[in-house]
């Protein structure tokens, strides 16, 4: 591990004002899931649970309810559409007992396969409302993307659009399981075929009133697809008793409030739209502001100076792209709605916080979950100084560990496998219909640790340090170092706004691996030589002797996973002329 860089961390005092957990200490001490539980959900006499009664009825059925917006549309030409908890709760019945028409019961399963608009949250509500299990899958995958998950979770209905119908028609005959398509035209016409059923005309017929399906804690809510580097997507699956993860990480990393709008950046076809574009914000009764639209800086900076949500939470690959188009773009905009900024989908490098402190009035906390863990599990806390490139500490409930592969702790500053004690209510309960994987994927080690396959390292106060996936870490002249440390140093030299560190064979046989970094350069840089020697000296500067990189290649784009995070296995396995695996969420790549 490369001290040099972080030994001795420059922190971000917490903020000032009083959070919703006042101190994290005593809150890690004291807290209990069952006790949270029992606080924050509302059961049914008879110990059942919706999760979408949580999200929607409770707050539908207060006297504010009527007039309090609990989604704020902006459509890509930032028309809006606001729709209050009552509106929800009346559109979202509708839609389940259009399922119940068409014959979905309790343990069916509907795949929503539509872009960022309206009507996908109307879905994703109201299947739970009937105990119909829904898989979301993100609109921008292609045919056999989408093929391959229906085969697995067969769906017995689909909702789509004029946007996705085509992709669906390029594989509909190899899908046995779909009985019904449901198709949402919104203001544009659609021509039906055979088993085809508008959602307009069947949502104008249907009833507003529906007795909600009381369902077991451990019954299945909602399959969410994750790619791995090999073999088919793994379906996680999820319950309702999930739902008390989004509350409390919404409450205690994100401060929410009843009164706060809140800007979840990522597609709800990816986990962390799930759990913090629809579920969090709803479930402790705010605002969920949805952006139709793709990033573009001026229009997302124009997004919070028009709608004011007061929680932004978005990935760093934005951040940094944010940070290349410069400070002075942002200084013609109002940020002053904005008390907190999170982020998510993979490490937040140093220079990013650094740079955001001079352009945004509060600092940006860093927080690390993954699918399969529901929620978020390590993060900076509003009631916590933030070390930059740090992880953070883990959330109250989770017992974060690193451990070599014998599964003993490792002391602090030894790079290891980051793992979690299982048991937190929104986990995982499994591999749909592959339970042998799912033991092999994320219990290896010992059944007393769930792996999640990454690496990482704890300094001695409890912050932890991501390194990279497992099979990221580079073995150089005898030390392990991650990449992340080395992307870091590189995005803090002027002309760079992304990098990726990979480890290939020494060519001379003596250090294991050599470092290669790709490199993408800000507007305005262009690749020579001479800049690829700046860089390299940079490098040496500020990295150990054996962590700077030998070989630099200047890249356009890096690839990355539609929600942003950058696949260094990709670009390591094209280097070696290798299988690159699953690429179906890859941007840039595949069908899509």
């Amino acid at each position: 591990m490369q001290w040099k860089y972080i030994k001795e961390p420059e922190r971000i005092k917490k903020l000032e004002w009083k959070a919703n957990m006042e101190n994290y200490e005593e809150t890690y001490k004291t807290f209990s899931w069952e006790e949270a539980k029992r606080k924050e959900i509302t059961y049914f006499p008879d110990g059942t649970i919706n999760a979408a009664y949580n999200a929607v009825d409770r707050h539908a059925d207060k006297p504010e309810g009527k007039n309090k917006v609990a989604l704020y549309w902006l459509s890509s030409e930032f028309k809006e559409e606001k729709y209050t908890y009552q509106q929800l709760k009346i559109l979202t019945n509708k839609f389940a007992n259009v399922l119940r028409k068409l014959g979905l019961k309790k343990g069916d399963r509907l795949a929503i396969y539509l872009p960022r608009i309206p009507e996908l949250w109307i879905a994703f509500l109201g299947a739970p409302r009937v105990g119909v299990v829904f898989t979301l899958f993100f609109s921008g995958l292609g045919p056999e993307a989408i093929k391959t998950r229906m085969l697995d979770s067969e769906p017995k209905a689909i909702v789509v659009n004029p946007e996705t119908k085509p992709n669906l028609e390029e594989v509909r005959k190899e899908i046995p399981s779909i009985e019904h398509i449901i198709v949402v035209g919104r203001e544009v016409q659609v021509e039906l075929g055979p088993g085809e059923v508008s959602y307009e005309e069947e949502m104008a017929r249907a009833s507003e009133n529906l007795e909600i399906e009381r369902m077991k804690p451990e019954d299945l809510l909602f399959i969410l697809y994750t790619s791995g580097t090999t073999g088919k997507p793994k379906g996680t699956l999820h319950v309702h008793d999930y739902i008390i993860g989004p509350i409390m990480t919404t409450k205690w990393i994100h401060d929410l409030h009843e009164d706060d709008i809140f800007w979840c950046t990522s597609d709800p076809g990816w986990v962390t739209g799930h759990s913090y574009t629809i579920f969090g914000p709803l479930l402790v009764g705010a605002t969920s502001l949805f952006f139709e639209g793709r990033f573009n800086v001026n229009e997302w900076y124009r997004v919070i100076e028009t709608v004011r949500p007061t929680v932004w939470y978005t990935t760093p690959t934005a951040l940094r792209m944010l940070m290349a188009a410069g400070k002075e773009i942002a200084k013609q905009f109002d940020f002053s709605s904005l008390r907190l900024i999170g982020s998510v989908g993979e490490p937040l490098n140093p220079e990013v916080v650094r740079w955001a402190l001079d352009v945004y009035p509060v600092p940006i906390h860093d927080t690390w979950w993954m699918t399969e863990t529901g929620c978020e599990m390590i993060s900076n806390y509003p009631c916590m100084d933030i070390k930059p490139g740090s992880m953070g500490k883990s959330f109250p409930g989770i017992e974060a560990a690193v451990v070599n592969e014998k599964g003993e702790i490792l002391p602090p500053g030894e790079i290891g496998y980051l793992v979690l004690k299982p048991g937190w209510p929104s986990m995982l309960r499994g591999l749909w219909r592959d339970p042998e994987r799912f033991q092999k994927t994320y219990y290896w080690i010992s059944p007393d640790w769930f792996v999640t396959g990454d690496t990482a390292l704890v300094d001695k106060e409890g912050y932890f340090w991501y390194q990279g996936r497992a099979d990221d870490i580079i073995k150089t002249s005898g030390y392990r170092v991650g990449p992340f440390d080395i992307e870091s140093v590189l995005v803090e030299y002027p002309a760079v706004a992304e990098a990726a560190a990979i480890g290939k064979p020494d060519p001379e046989g003596i250090k294991g691996e050599i470092i290669k970094v790709f490199v993408v350069l800000r507007p305005g840089y262009k690749p020579s030589k001479e800049l690829e020697e700046d860089i390299r000296k940079w490098c040496k500067e500020k990295l150990a002797r054996y962590a700077y990189p030998k070989e630099i290649e200047f890249k356009d784009t890096l690839p990355k996973t539609r929600s942003g995070k950058i696949m260094r296995r990709v670009l390591k396995a094209m280097e070696l002329g290798l299988p690159v695996g699953d690429t179906s969420t890859l941007a840039g790549f595949g069908e899509a």
